[in-house]
């Protein structure tokens, strides 16, 4: 592995906050969207019930994952090409793009059905951006961690995730103390959305001075669409089972942090001050939890922590929802989500870095992106809807713990047959695995 960008420590701690600043208007956008997914049903997707209104929000917030894979096939293909730098500064833009549509879009009762159109254009935006922001983040963390610490620097990606997560969180609750419900229903939660637009300027500013990754630099060849579309096509059984280990973190993320809003206020009627604060200490509890497991990672290897804690998700999701549920309070909310938060962190703390060491070199980008937007388009992005369909369906607000028990098998098996295989050149570092051709 290449060694520093930058040079000195420092300027690689500078490194990481640049390169994750995108990663965190990413979810600081989205996570507004499943905090204020009540509100913006009422605002955009008007229905005869809350329920049904609900659902319309929930499938214009799944719909922008649909476009990831896209993205991810594209936008993948020109940082692969292009350069990491100058591809994480064009994703920036795309996503920003679609954080102002949406944080400006008059209301249904404004300009009728233009504005769920607009809506749904804006996500649409943010979902291609996405589908290869994190990816690009991914690999460039790889490419410039210190060798045998490539655990510890790549878990700094979900680790931007966290933060956007509390960030957003404080403001939601300033407001929700600040506001009466009847102004955060007509026009308050825009604010939150309006604060994403002013960051964008400085977000811009602060990755113009990334430096392209010395790794990157030194490969000869770049690879063009066609070339990326037959490597991804000799290796599509990388990308299957990155998909099957991705499902674990995007499932358990997406439950833990975007629907726990609206779980806490619409299932268990608690207040959305409740809400927010347990979304808040569990996204710390992420922060915590993603780079002590990414450095352990680094030690021990991927392999025993994937399949601990995907076995536990397995064992454990449904019951402590349905203790939860049983038990009702802003106590035993807190405590189940710390759970939850555990062994989220404690399995993406191993898994995003080993998806980076499982895909060919050539198309990095773009083969982690893909596993990782077919995971998030078809399982994560639609977990609010799952969550939301199953408790309606079996009539038990635990039901969410059964999605999330899901996700763990499949962490599970991917693990399984992903390691069958011996680790493979010898300088591999600790924990990585022997990158698989897709005989």
């Amino acid at each position: 592995m290449a060694g520093p960008v930058h040079g000195p420590q420092g300027s690689k701690v500078a490194t990481v906050l640049r390169v994750t600043s995108g990663n965190f208007l990413e979810m600081f956008d989205f996570f507004l969207f499943g905090i204020y997914a009540s509100h913006i049903s009422k605002a955009f997707f008007p229905a005869e019930n809350e329920f049904a209104s609900l659902m319309f929000t929930f499938m214009a917030f799944g719909a922008g994952f649909l476009m990831r894979p896209l993205g991810a096939i594209f936008l993948g293909a020109y940082v692969d090409r292009i350069g990491r730098r100058q591809g994480l500064i064009v994703t920036l833009g795309i996503m920003a793009a679609g954080t102002v549509l949406i944080a400006f879009v008059p209301s249904y009762q404004t300009i009728g059905l233009a504005a769920p159109f607009l809506v749904l254009i804006g996500r649409l935006l943010q979902g291609f951006s996405a589908g290869v922001e994190l990816g690009g983040v991914s690999v460039y963390l790889a490419e410039m961690a210190t060798p045998g610490r490539k655990g510890f620097y790549v878990s700094w990606q979900s680790g931007s995730q966290q933060v956007a997560v509390m960030v957003a969180a404080l403001i939601g609750f300033a407001l929700s103390r600040a506001l009466m419900p009847a102004q955060m229903s007509e026009w308050g939660w825009r604010i939150p959305f309006f604060i994403g637009c002013m960051i964008v300027p400085f977000l811009f500013y602060i990755r113009r001075s990334l430096e392209e990754t010395q790794e990157f630099l030194h490969r000869k060849h770049r690879p063009s669409l066609p070339e990326v579309f037959t490597s991804l096509g000799q290796n599509w059984k990388i990308v299957l089972l990155g998909m099957l280990l991705v499902v674990m973190t995007t499932v358990s993320f997406y439950t833990i942090t975007v629907y726990t809003p609206t779980f806490g206020k619409s299932v268990l009627k608690l207040s959305e001050t409740d809400s927010l604060i347990v979304t808040f200490l569990t996204a710390l509890s992420n922060l915590f939890w993603l780079p002590v497991m990414g450095a352990l990672s680094d030690k021990i290897g991927r392999k025993p922590i994937l399949l601990a804690f995907s076995a536990l998700t397995l064992l454990t999701a449904y019951p402590a929802l349905a203790w939860l549920t049983s038990n009702i309070s802003f106590t035993n909310m807190l405590i189940t989500l710390l759970w939850l938060s555990f062994l989220y962190g404690s399995y993406n703390g191993a898994m995003v870095v080993a998806l980076t060491e499982i895909v060919p070199a050539n198309v990095r980008t773009t083969g982690f992106s893909l596993a990782y937007s077919l995971a998030t388009a078809i399982f994560g992005g639609f977990t609010p809807v799952v969550s939301t369909w199953l408790i309606q369906a079996l009539d038990n607000k635990a039901a969410p713990g059964l999605w999330m028990a899901f996700a763990g098998a499949c962490g599970l098996i991917a693990t399984l047959l992903i390691y069958r295989r011996r680790e493979g050149a010898a300088d591999a570092l600790p924990g990585s695995v022997r990158p698989m051709a897709g005989e």
